[in-house]
């Protein structure tokens, strides 16, 4: 086995244990070299020392945690193999230019900071085109379901499928254009979760009148939206949007401010697979670009 696929094997397994116990003699250990062999190959590899990665993919770990949930801080320290919360709040610091906690309150989710992980042969970062969207109205239904970030990929992936299932039987003809609306927010019952709110939606005269006591109008807000284009399996799209937020949008240095993101959905008309197989989608995230996008 060359030294690239060493190190992309050492790199999957590195992500699933950031929070274990990763001291350069079992990582070592566990790639079946001498730290000093391993730490050379790594470099060589990666161009990057694998003690600082496994620090920087840590803090990155944990600003999600940050944002995304209510979890003390110490809590989320201790997770991610920081002794104190001193230590971790100096380290958080140092590669996020604030606090933990002014990082958690902040309205906008700046994107500087967090350290993509490293996929040795898949550099073709998702690249979006700039748009600027004006209101838009629309009706729809909107769930509620609550899970833990490990848990939010699969979740995700499950419940969009149920909640357009039960959405578009109520619908006489499939429109051309389906609206998936999703925000998140801190659970306020479990602090280890995240609450997420996804509305199945389409635009109003594609609706025969009012079909159910749930439906509501929705104004999306105009502004600013980074658009990127998925064309895909469907058990692809969730993992193509965990890229967005952990590379591409930091890779490219955006912000993201308040606001749904935007799935844009084209179903295929001669489409009579449900769940379909495939995905044509549009996912357009709020976002500004200013001074602050580059500090």
């Amino acid at each position: 086995m060359d030294q690239a696929n060493i190190i992309r094997d050492l790199l999957s397994w590195l992500e699933s244990h950031l929070d274990q116990p990763l001291a350069l003699d079992n990582v070592a250990a566990k790639a079946g070299y001498s730290k000093w062999h391993l730490q050379r190959m790594f470099k060589d590899v990666t161009g990057q020392a694998i003690g600082a990665y496994i620090r920087a993919r840590r803090l990155s770990k944990a600003a999600v945690a940050l944002r995304l949930t209510s979890r003390p801080i110490l809590d989320i320290a201790l997770q991610y193999r920081f002794d104190s919360q001193q230590t971790f709040t100096r380290a958080f610091k140092k590669q996020f230019i604030q606090t933990p906690a002014l990082y958690r309150r902040a309205e906008d989710w700046h994107a500087h900071g967090i350290c993509p992980p490293i996929r040795l042969g898949l550099n073709n970062i998702a690249q979006p085109e700039f748009i600027t969207l004006p209101n838009l109205t629309l009706v729809g239904v909107t769930q509620c379901y609550s899970c833990t970030l490990e848990q939010l990929s699969q979740a995700r992936t499950e419940l969009r499928t149920q909640f357009w299932h039960d959405f578009l039987n109520e619908v006489k003809d499939i429109p051309p254009v389906l609206y998936g609306l999703h925000h998140s927010r801190a659970s306020l019952e479990k602090d280890d979760e995240q609450e997420v709110l996804y509305t199945t939606a389409v635009e109003p005269h594609y609706l025969p009148g009012n079909i159910d006591a749930e439906t509501q109008v929705i104004v999306l807000q105009g502004g600013e939206y980074a658009q990127f284009c998925y064309n895909g399996p469907a058990e692809g799209f969730q993992e193509f949007v965990i890229s967005l937020y952990g590379t591409s949008l930091p890779t490219l240095n955006l912000v993201r401010r308040k606001g749904y993101d935007i799935e844009r959905f084209h179903p295929l008309i001669d489409s009579s697979q449900h769940p379909p197989k495939h995905i044509s989608c549009e996912y357009l995230i709020p976002i500004r670009r200013d001074e602050e996008s580059t500090l």
